[in-house]
C-alpha cells in the first residue's frame, strides 16, 4: 500500500490550487488526476475580478489565460435586453486552458502530480484506484469536481424533484460572433432555464445552459431544445446561427444550492464537492480555487477538515443565497416583464453579491 501525508484527488482548478499552496510550503503531498490529457470540462469558464486576484496570488497572471477582458454583463429575456458595466474586468477562458495552466504551474512550483490515476472509491482516507491499488493518506483533499466518487457521493436529495441539467455547445470563432458578444458576458433567460455566453481566449464561445429536466423532456431532447430556443429567442438564435448542430455535451442532476456542511475526519471537500452555486453567478471556478487555497492553508496551519468544512460552508452561504434568488427570478415566466425594471446599479450590486470575497484559512 502506498502512503502519503496529503492526497489530492483531482487535478482541476480546486486540486491544482491546493497543490500550489502545499508545494510552496514544501509540504509533502501527492495529486492524482484520472485523465492523462487535459480535456475541456463542461463549464462556462468565467473568472471574476475576485478570482483573478486569487490566481495572481498563486502566481498565475490573467494574461496567461486570455489577453481579452470582459467589461460588461448583458441580460437578455425575450426581445428585451439590458447591459451594465461589471464591477471590475473579468476573464472568460476554456477549461482546457485554465486546467493546463494551473496544473503546469503546480508542477513548476514543485507539486507531486501523477496523471492517469483514476480513484474509484474512498473509504475514510484510503483511496482505491482503478487497478485496485490503495493509496492511504493522513489528509485527503477531495477535488473531483462534478464527478462523485463511491464512498463520498453527495446526497441524492440535493438534486431536487426536477433536477437541473448542464448543456454545452461550442461556437467557432467568427467575425459575426465577435461582433454580437464582444466584451460582454451574456445571460439569456427563458422559462425553466438560462444560457450563458462569453468569448474565450481564442475567440470561440461556449453556450452553457442550465435547464430543468422537465423543460428538456418537453422539447424532445437537448438538441431539439436548443433549436426551439433559437427559433423563439431572436438574440440567442443569432448566436446559435453558427452552431453546427452537433449533440450538446451534457451533465445530469447538477445539485445547485448544495453545500457540504460537514465532512469525514481528515477529508477536505473542495470545489463542487464543497458547494454548487447556480451557474448564472459565474462563480463556480471562484469557489473551486478559493476552496483549494483555503483548505490547503488550513491544513498547513494544523486546522482540521471537520472544523474547516462548516466554516467554508458558512462563508459561501451569502453569495449562494443571492445566486439562488436570482436564479429563481431568471427562470420564472415574469423575467421578461421584470427586465425593464433593472437598473445598471442593481446589476452591479448583484454581481458583487454573488462573489466569494472571504476565504477561511
Amino acid at each position: 500500500m502506498r502512503r502519503t501525508p496529503a492526497l489530492i484527488v483531482g487535478g482541476g482548478p480546486a486540486g491544482a490550487a491546493a497543490a500550489i499552496v502545499l508545494a510552496r510550503a514544501r509540504a509533502p503531498h501527492l495529486l492524482v488526476e484520472r485523465t492523462r490529457e487535459t480535456g475541456d470540462a463542461l463549464c462556462g469558464g468565467f473568472l471574476s475580478w475576485q478570482t483573478l486576484r486569487t490566481l495572481a496570488e498563486l502566481g498565475i497572471a490573467a494574461d496567461t489565460l486570455s489577453p481579452a477582458r470582459l467589461s460588461r454583463v448583458r441580460i437578455v429575456a425575450g426581445h428585451r435586453q439590458i447591459e451594465a458595466a461589471l464591477p471590475a474586468p473579468a476573464v472568460s477562458v476554456s477549461r482546457h486552458r485554465l486546467d493546463t495552466v494551473m496544473l503546469a504551474h503546480a508542477v513548476a512550483t514543485g507539486a507531486a502530480v501523477e496523471r492517469g490515476v483514476a480513484v474509484r472509491s474512498i473509504d475514510a482516507r484510503e483511496a482505491r484506484t482503478a487497478d485496485g491499488a490503495p493509496i492511504a493518506a493522513d489528509t485527503l483533499f477531495l477535488a473531483s469536481g462534478k464527478h462523485d466518487i463511491r464512498g463520498t457521493a453527495r446526497p441524492e436529495d440535493a438534486r431536487g424533484r426536477d433536477p437541473t441539467l448542464g448543456l454545452r455547445v461550442r461556437l467557432a470563432p467568427s467575425p459575426a460572433l465577435t461582433r454580437l458578444v464582444n466584451d460582454a458576458v451574456e445571460l439569456h433567460l427563458f422559462r425553466g432555464g438560462y444560457a450563458g455566453i462569453a468569448l474565450q481566449e481564442d475567440g470561440s464561445a461556449n453556450v452553457c445552459m442550465a435547464v430543468h429536466r422537465s423543460r428538456m423532456q418537453a422539447a424532445g431532447g437537448p438538441a431539439a431544445l436548443l433549436r426551439a430556443l433559437g427559433d423563439a429567442l431572436p438574440h440567442l438564435g443569432e448566436r446559435l446561427a453558427s452552431w453546427d448542430g452537433s449533440a450538446p455535451d451534457a451533465i445530469a442532476n447538477v445539485p445547485y444550492g448544495w453545500r457540504a456542511r460537514s465532512t469525514a475526519a481528515g477529508v477536505f471537500r473542495l470545489g463542487d464537492q464543497a458547494a454548487v452555486i447556480p451557474s448564472l453567478a459565474g462563480e463556480g471556478m471562484g469557489i473551486a480555487i478559493a476552496s483549494g487555497c483555503s483548505a490547503a492553508a488550513a491544513h498547513l496551519h494544523g486546522g482540521s477538515a471537520e472544523r474547516w468544512q462548516p466554516a467554508f460552508a458558512r462563508s459561501v452561504a451569502p453569495p449562494m443565497l443571492a445566486a439562488g434568488t436570482l436564479r429563481r427570478l431568471a427562470e420564472s415566466r415574469a423575467a421578461p416583464a421584470l427586465l425593464p425594471l433593472l437598473r445598471p446599479s442593481l446589476i452591479r450590486i448583484s454581481a458583487d453579491a454573488t462573489r466569494i470575497v472571504r476565504v477561511i484559512a
